[in-house]
């Protein structure tokens, strides 16, 4: 197949757009009334589904706009907690700027001028291996960063899967930001020289396999990526480099470790927690295209994703351990915050508990203390559209008063842990439990993004079109659907 990338787009299609802000604009005020902007999916929701919907992206966007640092553009990890900046949430910040300016949140122009100030200061970050001077090495970004000046948090370790997530917000704003004006260019200079300026070779120190990171107090980091996780978007952004690419055969030893098991009737490729099951779909359609090992079984990794999420929903309404408040209107389990690293007796029975957490149910592995993340049920709305609606509205119909605030859901509650003691996060109300008093980038942003996917497909679309995408996932073994059919017309 033959990628295109436009670098001058044709004046009439860069007038269409001008001319439908008008309607983007419009939409944006009518949220109550149900309407949205154009080139929606079609889905039969209801008035009211379809203005819970609006708030709820509108509000987790504006956790972005407003958080970012307004000179280097980077995400803290969480607020209102004060914290450091966190590089993957700074990807999540770039892919969600563009929707915000489809859906009428923000101006094209504002967009544009936030994306760019972000980018501009990743190209003149410094660079170099002393622990101290630098926001990272060989193309490469610390996973924590200080807010304002972009350099090493703490002793934290060179993050490849972090760099890759800011590397596909940058890839996606490069393909949206098709403008013919000096901003709109500089957008789609910049993100390719970060992307090409990434070493994902050097990143391979047990090659073929990706490895998690570096350190200047110990060198490379002694664990690679393998088997089903969120690392799908990371290999698939490295086998696409047109610089520093690594082997096809990194994909299939990835894909080697996989766990094909059946978990509550639904057989798929295993990972308990659903961040691994979201991260890579935020950004890339898998919806109708097949590597070796899905062509296999019989389905793509959508599909996969969409068995895990109805999996981990059985297992709510299963409730094994009997945790408070699991079920229809209350599941998924993913990593975020938690209360306490502690073991405690509740209503004599002994359960222990944990802060942040990768929680998860699979059949592989469980890690359930009880503590439930809204991100986990709102990112797979793409999946199950029908299922998850109707489970964030019930969850903000039981828990507003403590779960649901100015940007949307907060990030975990846990009915269970209803214990008079001190805890790390957030907050015991009494009689109902633990809320989380703070929101996390990394999980707002695939809030933003996936309600985005299911109603325009706009980060999907907008990504096909990328050759460094299609590269990836053409030397990764994937084929047909959207891989097969020609992208050489404007």
């Amino acid at each position: 197949m033959r990628y295109f990338k436009l670098q001058n787009p044709a004046s009439a299609r860069f007038l269409r757009r001008r001319s439908s802000l008008w309607l983007v604009l419009l939409c944006g005020w009518l949220l109550g009334a149900g309407c949205s902007p154009p080139k929606e999916a079609a889905f039969s929701f209801s008035a009211n589904e379809t203005a819970f919907i609006n708030e709820l992206q509108h509000r987790t966007f504006n956790f972005f706009w407003e958080q970012c640092d307004p000179v280097t553009g980077l995400t803290p990890d969480r607020a209102p907690t004060e914290s450091f900046a966190s590089i993957s949430a700074t990807g999540f910040a770039l892919t969600t700027y563009p929707i915000g300016a489809e859906r009428g949140y923000v101006t094209r122009e504002q967009a544009a001028e936030r994306v760019l100030r972000t980018l501009r200061f990743f190209a003149t970050a410094p660079m170099g291996e002393h622990p101290s001077e630098a926001a990272g090495t060989h193309g490469f970004f610390y996973h924590f960063v200080h807010l304002d000046t972009g350099l090493r948090f703490d002793k934290v370790e060179l993050s490849t899967i972090d760099t890759a997530q800011l590397m596909a917000g940058a890839l996606f704003c490069q393909e949206y930001f098709d403008g013919a004006d000096a901003r709109e260019d500089s957008i789609r200079t910049l993100a390719e020289q970060l992307y090409r300026a990434v070493d994902w070779q050097w990143a391979s120190p047990r090659a073929p396999m990706i490895g998690h990171g570096w350190g200047p107090e110990h060198g490379h980091l002694p664990y690679d990526y393998g088997g089903y996780n969120e690392a799908a978007l990371l290999y698939i952004m490295a086998l696409g480099s047109p610089t520093y690419p690594v082997e096809p055969e990194a994909w299939d030893t990835f894909t080697a470790g996989y766990r094909w098991e059946d978990f509550y009737g639904y057989e798929h490729i295993n990972f308990a927690p659903l961040f691994g099951h979201q991260f890579s779909h935020c950004w890339i359609d898998f919806r109708g295209i097949r590597d070796a090992y899905c062509r296999e079984k019989g389905i793509d990794y959508f599909e996969n994703s969409r068995r895990a999420a109805l999996g981990q929903r059985a297992y709510a309404i299963d409730n094994p351990s009997g945790f408070t408040g699991y079920g229809e209107r209350m599941w998924g389990l993913t990593a975020c915050d938690g209360p306490v690293h502690g073991t405690f007796e509740i209503d004599g029975v002994e359960r222990s508990f944990e802060t942040y957490w990768a929680r998860g149910a699979a059949a592989t592995e469980i890690r359930d203390d009880g503590t439930i993340c809204p991100s986990a049920s709102a990112a797979s709305i793409a999946f199950i559209p029908d299922v998850v609606v109707p489970t964030l509205m019930a969850l903000r119909e039981d828990h507003a008063a403590h779960l649901w605030s100015e940007y949307g859901f907060l990030d975990a509650l846990n009915p269970t842990f209803n214990v008079d003691v001190p805890v790390q996060h957030g907050r015991v109300v009494p009689g109902h439990g633990w809320y989380d008093t703070d929101y996390l980038g990394i999980d707002q942003g695939p809030i933003v993004i996936m309600i985005e996917n299911l109603r325009s497909e706009l980060v999907w679309k907008t990504l096909r079109r990328n050759p460094h995408i299609g590269r990836g996932l053409e030397r990764a073994g994937f084929t047909g659907g959207w891989l097969d059919e020609t992208t050489d017309q404007p």
